[in-house]
């Protein structure tokens, strides 16, 4: 972004120029109560002081910790061709979709990534990308109601934290009963599931894997959900997906999840990328955009936005949703990274994080004092029990630059105890010695029982 400062005289042309008088004119509209008062206080700063400024803050980052924390956002390897090729001017520089002869090249690899997602979860339809997999998974119980007319929501508490508070706020207001279905055993209670789901249900959000990194009975959620005529949503990791039994195959209705792990960085938490996917059915109750494939008059192939049924194109009360656009270059680098990976490369990727986590959770849990939280079976992330706060294990082991996961009593009350680990094909031999020594290290000194 450049340096672009606006001097008083600059601030008061534009003012003149709108018709009003003063900043707090502008602002008027806005309630008083609702609006920030307090003087910020930012020191004027020219171009040379800023930038000096920001670099010095950027140093406090750590970019050499080698990361074992997930809970959505991964440490993939990423290929070095990924950013030179979407770097390339139809990519990067091309306009908004809305003009397919200006747009070609993004409307083409925003199809092929809706391709790479039908065949990834073996499902119909896939659109152009959602804000992020929160998003999507909200956006996703708002079509089961559209579809449904019922108003019952349940999702399992085992589904990620962060998506459930982006639920609870698209819902709010809506008149819908939202039931958050308790966990058991770190995994969804299917027994209070059975009970809890009647002919008023909407629909049924399951994540696999789950936050905990543990495997679902996606089947029995299917059956019940289906049951009753409620929609089957499942919340999927696209990476562990390769090696998964597919949401086709449990006969899933939606289906959500981030797309992060597709090639793009971790970039301190986004931005990210969310893919929604339905069976064919449910093609005209999808929110945001869709790219199709077409012939001109001439008959020349060719690449334009289709079944669009978004506040922006139809009447508002007639929408969908009113998100209007998708994560375009996120979307094409998730199109680049399945093309280049392909489907043995992201099986790979999937077997091999799942070979090393099974080899750090053992070596972890033959630590003294470190147990495993659950006993359910795992991909490349799980939870252990740690006999002092995660988040105390956390600091500790930060400052030896190794981030050994998550804390899961950040959301979870009486989980302090509790650490989320996550292991990719990223992490090397020597990294998983330094992270487990170093563990041993703090158990063995006496320290964790001291903090």
């Amino acid at each position: 972004m450049p340096y672009i400062p606006n001097t008083d005289d600059d601030r008061r042309k534009m003012l003149q120029t709108i018709g009003v008088s003063s900043i707090e004119e502008l602002f008027s509209t806005i309630p008083s109560a609702l609006r920030f008062k307090r003087d910020l206080k930012i020191p004027a700063f020219s171009e040379m002081e800023l930038l000096n400024k920001i670099e010095n803050l950027s140093r406090k980052n750590k970019e050499d910790m080698v990361c074992f924390a997930g809970g959505g956002v991964y440490d993939h390897f990423i290929p070095s061709a990924i950013d030179t090729i979407i770097s390339r001017p139809e990519f990067m520089t091309a306009y908004t979709p809305y003009q397919a002869e200006v747009s070609q090249g993004t409307l083409q690899v925003i199809y092929e990534f809706q391709t790479h997602i039908c065949r990834l979860t073996k499902m119909d339809v896939a659109n152009a990308s959602m804000y992020d997999g929160a998003t999507a998974a909200a956006e996703a119980i708002i079509l089961a109601l559209n579809v449904t007319g019922k108003r019952k929501v349940i999702v399992s508490e085992t589904v990620n934290p962060i998506y459930r508070e982006v639920i609870q706020t698209y819902l709010s207001g809506q008149n819908v009963e939202l039931i958050a279905l308790s966990l058991k055993d770190g995994v969804t209670d299917l027994n209070r599931l059975a009970d809890m789901t009647d002919e008023k249900t909407a629909c049924i959000l399951v994540a696999q894997p789950n936050f905990f990194g543990l495997l679902e009975d996606m089947e029995t959620v299917s059956e019940i959900a289906h049951r009753v005529g409620a929609k089957m949503i499942m919340s999927v990791d696209p990476i562990a997906q390769a090696i998964l039994k597919t949401p086709g195959e449990y006969d899933a209705d939606v289906v959500v999840g981030e797309g992060q792990p597709l090639g793009m960085p971790m970039y301190f938490g986004g931005p990210l990328l969310g893919f929604f996917a339905v069976k064919k059915e449910l093609v005209r109750y999808m929110p945001g955009r869709l790219a199709g494939r077409t012939k001109d008059i001439d008959g020349k192939e060719g690449f334009v936005l289709t079944l669009q049924t978004r506040e922006q194109h139809i009447r508002r009360e007639k929408a969908t949703s009113n998100i209007c656009s998708n994560e375009a270059l996120c979307a094409t680098t998730a199109a680049v990274y399945m093309t280049l990976m392909g489907k043995t490369g992201l099986k790979n990727a999937a077997l091999l994080s799942a070979e090393k986590a099974q080899k750090v959770a053992q070596e972890i849990f033959n630590i003294d004092g470190f147990e495993p939280y659950f006993k359910a079976p795992f991909v490349r992330e799980f939870p252990i029990k740690t006999p002092v706060p995660a988040r105390e294990i956390i600091l500790s082991m930060v400052k030896k630059n190794i981030l050994p996961g998550i804390n899961a009593g950040r959301w979870y009350k009486s989980f302090d105890d509790c650490l989320i680990v996550a292991v990719t094909e990223k992490r090397t031999k020597d990294e998983i010695s330094d992270f487990t020594y170093n563990l041993k290290e703090l158990a063995g000194s006496g320290i964790l029982s001291g903090l």
